[in-house]
């Protein structure tokens, strides 16, 4: 071990370079302050200067999620730190790892009401994973792998590490390597074999079962095992919005996506199945809708890395804790022993029923009849034109959905979006991580106009650090989602959800004052040669304003607060499950 006398903001900077941080993107403050005179000089850093501390937040998310490494922001004490709450929320509804490195004022000042003091960590408590405040600068080497740690095994999640500036400015003896002291932290990977074989004995007597796949799946890299487990099986497979693309949008046994705005084959499938093996999902309300309502008829057999997520919701039959790829990778040989000794799942009945519906009730959308553009059509060609290697991220509302729904994924991991949190303003900064993580690949950002105003400073960012990303806008005009809700249960009483954003903003004006390219495109004709130039264009970030129809929506819906068997594929309009066929 090498003692050093080094003050405690060039051991932090030492510690992340150590543990491997290449990109860290923040904002500096006083009491952060001390830390950025180290970053200066760090040949290992690269630190991208965000315009928001939202940003800096919603940039880790990005990173992390396309290169499986722990996100980094970083920001000072007070506002500063306060404006990386809701990232920090995101971060864990949606188990994203990531560390918020945040200044705290000096240490004899806190709790004093100081200049700039909030208390960080115990605003974040309920949101983080894990948290630390450090006023002592021989913390900050062993704290920053413990967080790490913390944030990239297990279920991922965010950890903020909170340091006090004198801290930061003290001089002591940095020592390296350290020894992590997390005595009560030790996450279960391995699933218990009994469990195992039970869930597999459970598969091959079931005759309606689904496997309902959750991104935990993503988050653990499993999307090969679940292929094999799922060919084995030949059992339907849906994928909820954040597991989209584990399995491939083509696969034939892919039934799609399941929930408040899932294909009515999904849906229809988790509610007359006998058996759900949920794996790496958490039963969320926007999957089960109304819970007394959600499978009626169907035992559970629940996997999850985390062992407060099972039985939470919903009973499990069989509560399996393990990491995602180990428990279907033990699934696979217990299947198959099934099959060995002559147990396997007769599934025909089963399948009639679900192609039946797959095929009656395929997602679909109306032209606007007075030769407007559609917002769907939109998204469905930038998807074709695009081809499924790119990301794509959205923001949150109506596009958001019509991007799960009419682009095809056919790699884990291609679509990245605020799921749990459900946080407008995520897809610009969130693309900009992801572009930053994955230079060679093409990102689009399918955002919406009130989205894209809440966080669209980061485009002068993404101008001065060379971070080319493309943002399609789709701009009906209005808080779509929201305004949908009105359509349908308040009389369209279209109360404060009129943006007037196809006025204010000129977007393609808004595009070249932050340094981008703007295009605009309001006619179904010109769709393809727009999309055509955005990604010719990759010297530079690209804005294209989608003028589209205001009134159209997301379709099939289940209603918030009923049951998913209350499902409409129109308005009015309701699928007839008993009689499929």
């Amino acid at each position: 071990m090498t003692t050093e006398q080094m003050t405690g903001a060039q051991a932090l900077v030492r510690a992340l370079e150590n543990v491997g941080v290449d990109t860290v993107f923040g904002i500096p403050g006083g009491a952060i302050l001390p830390a950025y005179d180290p970053i200066f000089d760090s040949q290992k850093l690269r630190h991208i200067l965000v315009r928001h501390e939202q940003g800096a937040g919603h940039a880790a998310q990005g990173y992390a999620m396309v290169t499986g490494k722990v996100g980094v922001c970083m920001a000072t004490s007070g506002p500063g730190a306060t404006n990386l709450v809701t990232p920090i929320s995101d971060a864990y509804m949606d188990s994203v790892p990531m560390v918020a490195i945040t200044g705290q004022v000096p240490g004899p000042s806190i709790g004093t009401d100081a200049f700039q003091e909030a208390d960080i960590a115990g605003i974040t408590m309920p949101i983080t994973k894990h948290n630390f405040l450090i006023t002592d600068p021989a913390d900050i080497a062993r704290t920053i792998v413990e967080a790490f740690h913390i944030a990239g095994t297990g279920r991922p999640g965010p950890v903020l590490v909170d340091i006090s500036k004198d801290a930061l400015q003290a001089t002591f003896g940095f020592e390296w390597p350290v020894q992590m002291q997390l005595p009560g932290y030790r996450p279960v990977t391995r699933p218990h074999s009994k469990q195992v074989r039970e869930a597999a004995r459970l598969i091959t007597q079931s005759e309606r079962p689904v496997l309902y796949v959750g991104g935990g799946v993503i988050k653990a890299q499993a999307a090969a095992e679940l292929k094999v487990l799922a060919e084995l099986t030949g059992a339907p497979v849906v994928t909820t919005l954040m597991a989209k693309g584990a399995l491939p949008d083509s696969h034939p046994l892919h039934m799609g996506m399941p929930g408040m705005h899932g294909g009515v084959g999904a849906v229809g499938a988790l509610q007359k199945a006998d058996l759900l093996v949920a794996l790496g999902a958490r039963f969320d309300d926007r999957v089960t809708g109304k819970l007394d309502g959600f499978a009626p008829h169907a035992k559970v057999v629940h996997a999850d890395i985390d062992p407060a997520e099972i039985s939470k919701n919903r009973h499990a039959d069989v509560p399996i804790v393990g990491d995602a790829r180990e428990v279907i990778a033990d699934l696979i040989v217990a299947v198959q022993t099934e099959h060995d000794a002559g147990h396997k799942g007769d599934y025909e009945d089963w399948w009639r029923q679900l192609n039946a519906w797959r095929d009656t009730y395929p997602l679909g959308y109306d032209q606007p009849e007075d030769g407007s553009l559609s917002p769907q059509f939109v998204i469905e060609r930038i998807g074709q034109l695009v081809g499924p290697d790119a990301y794509y991220v959205a923001g949150v509302g109506q596009h958001q959905m019509w991007a799960a729904q009419f682009i095809k994924y056919e790699r884990p991991g291609a679509f990245l979006n605020s799921g749990g949190a459900g946080t407008m303003g995520y897809a610009v900064p969130a693309a900009m991580g992801a572009k930053v993580g994955a230079p060679d690949t093409q990102v689009w950002a399918i955002d919406g106009d009130g989205c894209f105003q809440m966080t669209n400073q980061e485009l002068a960012t993404c101008a001065i650090e060379g971070i080319p990303v493309k943002i399609a806008v789709i701009n009906n005009g209005n808080l779509g989602m929201v305004r949908q809700w009105q359509t349908l249960f308040y009389d369209g009483r279209y109360s404060n959800t009129n943006l007037h954003s196809r006025r204010i903003p000129d977007f393609v004006k808004l595009a070249e004052a932050y340094g981008c390219v703007g295009l605009r495109c309001d006619k179904p004709e010109d769709v393809d040669a727009t999309i055509a130039k955005a990604m010719e264009i990759n010297d530079a970030p690209v804005v294209i304003d989608f003028v589209v129809h205001q009134d159209a929506m997301v379709w099939p819906m289940v209603a918030a607060g009923t049951t998913n068997d209350d499902i409409k594929i129109a308005r009015d309009l309701a699928p007839d499950f008993e009689n499929g066929e």
